[in-house]
């Protein structure tokens, strides 16, 4: 005689969910896992109305679908309540028979953030303007498959999901020089870390957007997503590099905000935490930041301190230490030693940062890396008669550039 399958609908549900065992589920409804071999057996009792909707919301399915049968003597009329008049009843629908939901498996959420992790990593070589619709199509996609997921598939989809939105955000900030669009994309991109419940990546999302109202000078706007982001950071396992990160961004806001001081003292702090030795690791999607990463944002606040000597030896360090794919990072770079030497009275030193700029911008367009060239170029208005600076003006309004900047 063959054995009694049991019930497949909820063991279905339950893998689909990412729970692959009876244990995971057990604990994430916190009963014993006897109480789900009894649901996964061939006659599943009636769950208790608590129980009953953890099950429901946890697997995105009602009872039915997971395999629960209405004619159980057992069941109570506020079960049938709690599982469909709670839902219905609030948006003043009629209880109607509900069709099991279409519900991907486990391995979607394996499938999104592979996509995900490749964006991340092709965001350091190919142009915004060709990734960003990509990393859209991408968040539609993981939006669409949210809603045909639960549990621990639905939390892991999420969290790809937020990433991707963060992606997006960065790329129409720092490279699409679009600030209100990419203030909308961060919402979302918090939306989905909050659906992920991951506070670190929610930290990321909230600390990348202090920049925005920064950018404006709006200093006290800047000031309460910081402290948003650290909120969020002291509610999971944050890492050394993540924290001092922090520390980096808020610095950047103030030095935008025209307080160095401070911004130098959040520094000198980030350089203390980061060579301190914790046990948490930094996340995957943090691969913005690292020591030398930490340096270019001192050089840069030490230059707009007039700090000259030591903004020059900063960054020419960073300069030295840059991985040859670092080419973003790198036109900032440049960007900041054409600064200093402009700020020292030495034009044709900085045209000659300047232009070394223009030409990793010809390969790798970065908007951040432009406007520090355009910048530099503002402040040699008194020395443009000198043969150096007319070479920077062909280079800077070249056709090729022209074009380049202005399609992007």
């Amino acid at each position: 005689m063959a054995r009694p399958a049991g019930n497949i609908r909820l063991k279905s549900a339950r893998m689909a969910a990412g729970y692959h065992s009876q244990q995971a589920l057990a604990d994430a409804l916190n009963v014993g896992v006897r109480q789900v071999r009894r649901w996964e057996s061939d006659a599943p009792p009636w769950p208790q109305p608590d129980l009953a909707q953890a099950l429901t919301r946890l697997l995105g399915q009602d009872l039915n679908s997971l395999g629960f049968t209405a004619h159980d003597a057992a069941r109570p009329e506020d079960a049938r309540r709690a599982v469909l008049g709670g839902a219905v009843a609030s948006v003043g629908l009629a209880a109607v028979p509900s069709q099991a939901a279409v519900m991907q498996p486990a391995s979607v959420a394996q499938d999104f953030t592979a996509v995900t992790r490749s964006h991340r990593r092709l965001y350091w070589s190919v142009p915004p303007a060709t990734l960003h619709p990509a990393a859209l199509a991408h968040a539609a996609l993981g939006c669409a498959l949210l809603a045909q997921t639960a549990g621990q598939t639905r939390q892991r989809t999420a969290a790809a999901l937020a990433e991707t939105w963060l992606l997006a955000g960065r790329i129409e900030f720092f490279d699409l020089r679009e600030a209100d669009r990419a203030q909308q994309t961060l919402v979302r991109a918090l939306q989905a870390a909050g659906e992920a419940h991951d506070p670190l990546l929610g930290a990321a999302i909230l600390a990348h957007s202090a920049f925005i109202p920064a950018w404006a000078g709006m200093r006290d706007g800047a000031a309460e997503r910081m402290a948003a982001a650290r909120a969020y950071a002291r509610r999971g396992p944050a890492s050394s590099e993540l924290l001092a990160w922090l520390d980096a961004v808020e610095a950047e806001c103030e030095t935008r905000c025209d307080n160095t001081r401070a911004a130098l003292q959040l520094i000198h702090h980030a350089e203390t935490v980061l060579a301190e030795e914790r046990e948490h690791a930094s996340p995957a999607w943090m691969d913005w930041f690292s020591p030398v990463r930490l340096a270019a944002f001192k050089g840069n606040t030490q230059m707009k301190a007039g700090h000259l000597p030591q903004a020059r030896e900063t960054l020419q360090s960073v300069l030295d230490a840059l991985d040859p794919g670092d080419d973003k990072q790198r036109t900032v770079v440049l960007g900041d030693l054409a600064a200093v030497e402009a700020a020292a009275g030495n034009p044709d030193g900085a045209c000659q940062y300047a232009l070394r700029a223009l030409d990793d911008l010809e390969r790798t367009w970065y908007a951040m890396g432009m406007d520090r060239v355009r910048e530099v170029r503002r402040t040699l208005v008194p020395h443009q008669q000198r043969q150096s600076v007319r070479e920077l003006d062909d280079r800077l309004y070249g056709w090729s550039t022209t074009i380049s900047a202005l399609s992007r």
